[in-house]
Protein backbone atom coordinates (compact mmCIF):
# COMPACT_ATOMS: atom_id res chain seq x y z
CA UNK A 1 0.00 0.00 0.00
CA UNK A 2 2.69 2.52 0.93
CA UNK A 3 6.45 2.38 0.01
CA UNK A 4 8.55 3.38 2.58
CA UNK A 5 11.35 5.51 1.54
CA UNK A 6 14.96 4.98 2.25
CA UNK A 7 16.23 8.58 3.69
CA UNK A 8 19.67 8.98 1.71
CA UNK A 9 22.20 10.38 4.33
CA UNK A 10 24.85 11.35 2.16
CA UNK A 11 27.83 13.36 2.49
CA UNK A 12 26.61 15.98 0.23
CA UNK A 13 23.47 16.28 2.17
CA UNK A 14 25.49 16.13 5.73
CA UNK A 15 27.61 18.87 4.66
CA UNK A 16 25.43 21.15 3.14
CA UNK A 17 23.22 21.38 6.59
CA UNK A 18 26.03 21.28 8.08
CA UNK A 19 27.17 24.38 6.81
CA UNK A 20 24.32 26.02 7.20
CA UNK A 21 24.33 25.74 10.84
CA UNK A 22 27.28 26.94 11.07
CA UNK A 23 26.52 29.98 8.71
CA UNK A 24 23.41 30.62 11.04
CA UNK A 25 25.69 30.34 14.20
CA UNK A 26 27.66 32.78 12.89
CA UNK A 27 25.25 35.09 11.73
CA UNK A 28 23.99 35.11 15.34
CA UNK A 29 27.27 35.55 17.21
CA UNK A 30 27.70 38.61 14.80
CA UNK A 31 23.98 39.91 15.81
CA UNK A 32 24.69 38.87 19.44
CA UNK A 33 28.33 41.07 19.35
CA UNK A 34 26.66 43.94 17.54
CA UNK A 35 24.02 44.05 20.49
CA UNK A 36 26.64 43.68 22.85
CA UNK A 37 28.03 46.90 21.64
CA UNK A 38 24.53 48.73 21.26
CA UNK A 39 24.27 47.82 24.88
CA UNK A 40 27.32 49.65 25.76
CA UNK A 41 26.87 52.77 23.52
CA UNK A 42 23.77 53.17 24.85
CA UNK A 43 22.79 51.60 28.29
CA UNK A 44 26.24 52.09 29.43
CA UNK A 45 26.48 48.20 29.83
CA UNK A 46 23.09 48.00 31.85
CA UNK A 47 21.44 44.97 30.62
CA UNK A 48 18.04 45.43 32.34
CA UNK A 49 17.04 48.36 30.24
CA UNK A 50 18.44 46.76 26.99
CA UNK A 51 16.30 44.04 27.96
CA UNK A 52 13.13 45.13 28.23
CA UNK A 53 13.89 47.01 24.77
CA UNK A 54 15.27 43.67 23.01
CA UNK A 55 11.87 41.83 24.33
CA UNK A 56 9.74 44.70 22.64
CA UNK A 57 11.54 45.36 19.68
CA UNK A 58 11.54 41.53 19.17
CA UNK A 59 7.22 41.41 19.90
CA UNK A 60 6.93 44.05 17.40
CA UNK A 61 9.15 42.41 14.34
CA UNK A 62 6.86 39.33 15.26
CA UNK A 63 3.53 41.36 15.29
CA UNK A 64 4.10 44.11 12.05
CA UNK A 65 4.08 41.66 9.28
CA UNK A 66 1.02 39.62 10.19
CA UNK A 67 -0.42 42.11 12.95
CA UNK A 68 -1.10 39.31 15.27
CA UNK A 69 1.39 37.20 17.16
CA UNK A 70 0.42 33.57 16.13
CA UNK A 71 4.36 32.42 16.00
CA UNK A 72 4.69 33.08 19.98
CA UNK A 73 1.39 30.33 20.09
CA UNK A 74 4.13 27.41 19.50
CA UNK A 75 6.05 28.08 21.66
Amino acid sequence: MFKKQKSKLTVKYLGGHILTVIGLVLVWRGIWYLLDGIDKIFFDGSHGWSTIVGIIIGILILYLPDKDLKEIEKL
